[in-house]
């Protein structure tokens, strides 16, 4: 085991800093680059209840990995406020000695309701992941009869509850969206939120990803700096993903993340746990390490649960976005998003 079990590292030397822990599998969308319905229809079987991790399982794995290094949690889904009693897990993790950032991604469909909740139990940021601000365009690429006002009251919901750290996320497709970047940047100008612009990516095997489909994140910038002067910003600390953007005229800031054209898997210290207790140490990977067994049929002591945890890692060598190709995009079996979080 390692002296100091927070530096452990992976062969590429990246250390483990962000965990992301999907909470459920299903969802209240159908997003096309997500969740197509084509495949997630009414005869699809999710994942029985039992089978998921429970509150105190998430919460000692989270426990063991903080003393490997974890400093930043985000909860994900699938949507994860489709999840009973939410509150009380981000309750258990915001005591976790170590951890300093506890965030969530969500839709905000559900959030208006719970939003002070959230914040009050330790919930210290949020990302709102939101396509379009056109009606049509949001439920024609989220498949959804949810309005985008639903949306747009949840981040509303959360300002007031006093996030005062909003992100909203729009994956960008070629062909369906990119006619609301503008008005997307804008939105975030006037509301006082960070909005990130991400690239299509190849996430899963069901999305029938094309690389003609995906809008660089030069065009991205071109566009809105056509409307409103950019200028570059520093990162806010060492393998952030986004590139950061500023209003010349110092309203705002926009970001960019781009996976496929500039790839950052050199700087990428992140895992992802699903749903069912499995850890997966890329967006791309094919199958994850089953930390369930370990905690149930095996009932390792923390002990022995961080030194596997920590094999896993030091085991790590990923870079599939350096590596990605058209051919490889196509062939290459990946667990689905909605299964790990984004």
């Amino acid at each position: 085991m390692d002296k100091n079990p927070a530096v452990v590292t992976d062969r590429l030397g990246r250390s483990l800093r962000d965990l992301r822990v999907s909470i459920t599998d299903r969802c209240n969308f159908r997003c096309t680059y997500c969740m197509p319905r084509d495949v997630f229809g009414p005869d699809h079987q999710f994942l029985p209840r039992a089978e998921l991790l429970n509150f105190e399982e998430i919460t000692r794995v989270v426990q063991v990995l903080a003393q490997l290094g974890v400093r930043k949690i985000r909860l994900t889904g699938g949507e994860p406020l489709v999840r009973r009693n939410v509150p009380d897990l981000v309750r258990m993790l915001a005591r976790i000695t170590g951890i300093d950032d506890l965030a969530m991604t969500t839709n905000a469909s559900l959030l208006a309701g719970v939003a002070g909740t959230l914040r009050d139990a330790g919930l210290t940021r949020l990302t709102i992941s939101l396509d379009a601000l056109d009606d049509d365009v949001f439920r024609a690429m989220s498949d959804t009869k949810i309005p985008v006002h639903h949306v747009l009251d949840g981040i509303a919901a959360a300002q007031q509850s006093g996030f005062s750290s909003i992100k909203v996320n729009c994956v960008v497709r070629r062909g369906v969206n990119e006619d609301q970047i503008v008005p997307l940047a804008q939105y975030g100008r006037d509301h006082g939120v960070i909005v990130r612009f991400i690239e299509y990516m190849d996430v899963g095997t069901s999305n029938g990803w094309q690389m003609g489909e995906v809008v660089p994140s030069r065009e991205v910038i071109a566009r809105i700096a056509a409307v409103q002067p950019l200028e570059p910003l520093s990162p806010n600390y060492p393998g952030e993903v986004a590139e950061r953007w500023r209003y010349a005229d110092g309203t705002g800031e926009i970001g960019v993340i781009s996976s496929v054209s500039q790839p950052f898997c050199r700087t990428c210290t992140r895992a992802r746990l699903s749903a069912i207790g499995e850890l997966y140490t890329c967006l791309f990977a094919g199958s994850g390490t089953d930390v369930r067994r370990w905690l149930r049929a095996d009932g390792l002591d923390d002990a022995a649960l961080l030194e596997r945890l920590a094999t896993v890692w030091r085991g790590r060598a990923d870079r599939y976005s350096e590596l990605r190709t058209q051919q490889t995009a196509a062939t290459k079996q990946k667990v689905e998003m909605s299964y790990i979080g984004g």
